[in-house]
C-alpha cells in the first residue's frame, strides 16, 4: 500500500444552470477531498486505500462502486444504516464564485468512530494523508487525531491539505485552532493562498517560510489559482505557472488532485520531503500543475482525474 487517506466521501451536486427564479439545475459526482486525492494517485499507478463512513443510502452504495472502480480500496470503508451519506451542493455567484451548501447534519463521515477503523491499512501505507473536514465535529475530529497519532508513531510520512470549508464550521476561531494543528502534525502539506492569509495574515512567500520555520512541516505547496503554486522547503523553494490556453469547466476537486498528483511524484523521487532540490520539486509542481489544470477542463472530483500520458504529453507541449 502506498497511501492511505482518513477523511470524507460525498456527493458533489454541481450547478449546470439556473431557471428564471434563480434555482439551479444540478448534476451529482463523486467526491470529497480525500477520494479526489486518492483518484490521483491510484490513476497514476498508486495503490491506494480510503478510511471514511458512508450510508447504505443509494449514495452510500455508488460511491462505494465509483471508489471500486477506479481502483482505491475499499475495506475501510464504513457503510452504516443510523446515518445518510453525506451530500455538498457546489453553486455560483454573481462573480462567477463557488459557494458550498453541505447537507451534513450530521452527515456519515462526520461519524466516524476510532474503533471502525481498519488501522492494518495504517500500518501497510508508507504514507497517511488528512484534511480538516473531518476536523469539525465529533466523532471524526478525535478519531482523526487518533489516526494521526497512530500514523505518526509508526513512522509513515504525513501529508495534509486544510481545505477550508468555511460554512461547516460553527466557529472560525475553533477552524484556526484546528487547521493549525493539522499543519503541525503533517511532513507534507498543500495549502492555498486564501488558507495562508486567513490563518496568518501573510503573503503566499511568507506565508510558506512561517510554516516550515514554525510548525514543523518538511514542504510546502502553496496553490494560487490561476497564478500557479509556490514550493518551499528547507533548501528550494519556486514558483511554477498553472496550465495556460485551458476551457475550464469545472474546477472542483482539482486543488485535490494537485495535492495527490504531487504526493505521486514524491513518491516516485523516493527522497525525504525536505531534502529534494528545486529541480526536483519543479518537475513534481509542474506535473501537478498540469494533471489539476486538464481536470478543471471535465466536470467532477473523482472522475476528471486526467490520463497520465495526457500529463505527459501536455508537459512537453509546454
Amino acid at each position: 500500500m502506498d497511501v492511505v487517506a482518513l477523511g470524507e466521501l460525498l456527493i458533489d451536486f454541481a450547478c449546470l444552470n439556473t431557471d428564471s427564479d434563480g434555482y439551479p439545475t444540478m448534476a451529482a459526482h463523486p467526491g470529497g477531498a480525500p477520494a479526489n486525492f486518492l483518484a490521483a494517485l491510484t490513476k497514476f499507478g498508486a495503490k491506494t486505500a480510503l478510511l471514511g463512513k458512508v450510508g447504505t443510502d443509494a449514495f452510500g452504495k455508488m460511491l462505494t462502486g465509483t471508489l471500486q472502480k477506479a481502483g482505491i480500496e475499499t475495506r475501510g470503508l464504513v457503510c452504516a444504516d443510523d446515518v445518510f451519506t453525506t451530500l455538498a451542493f457546489v453553486t455560483f455567484d454573481e462573480h462567477g464564485d463557488r459557494e458550498f451548501s453541505f447537507s451534513r447534519k450530521p452527515g456519515a463521515d462526520t461519524c466516524l468512530n476510532f474503533d471502525e477503523l481498519d488501522l492494518s491499512l495504517i500500518d501497510e501505507a508508507k504514507v497517511f494523508h488528512f484534511g480538516t473536514l473531518s476536523l469539525t465535529d465529533e466523532p471524526a475530529r478525535t478519531t482523526t487525531q487518533k489516526a494521526v497519532a497512530y500514523a505518526k508513531k509508526a513512522g509513515k510520512l504525513i501529508t495534509y491539505d486544510p481545505n477550508l470549508r468555511k460554512p461547516l464550521w460553527r466557529d472560525l476561531e475553533e477552524a484556526k485552532k484546528q487547521l493549525i494543528w493539522g499543519l503541525q502534525q503533517a511532513d507534507v502539506v498543500k495549502i492555498s493562498d486564501e488558507e495562508v492569509e486567513f490563518l496568518f495574515g501573510l503573503g503566499v512567500e511568507e506565508g510558506a517560510d512561517y510554516i516550515l520555520k514554525n510548525l514543523g512541516v518538511k514542504l510546502v505547496f502553496v496553490t494560487c489559482g490561476a497564478d500557479g503554486c509556490y514550493f518551499k522547503n528547507p533548501v528550494a523553494s519556486g514558483q511554477v505557472p498553472s496550465l495556460r490556453d485551458i476551457q475550464v469547466k469545472d474546477t472542483t476537486g482539482a486543488g485535490d488532485i494537485f495535492g495527490g498528483s504531487a504526493v505521486w511524484k514524491l513518491l516516485q523521487y523516493g527522497v525525504s520531503p525536505e531534502a529534494l532540490n528545486e529541480a526536483q520539486l519543479r518537475d513534481v509542481v509542474t506535473f501537478a500543475c498540469t494533471s489539476a489544470g486538464l481536470s478543471t477542463t471535465r466536470s467532477g472530483g473523482i472522475s476528471s482525474v486526467p490520463e497520465y500520458e495526457e500529463v505527459l504529453k501536455r508537459m512537453e507541449k509546454q
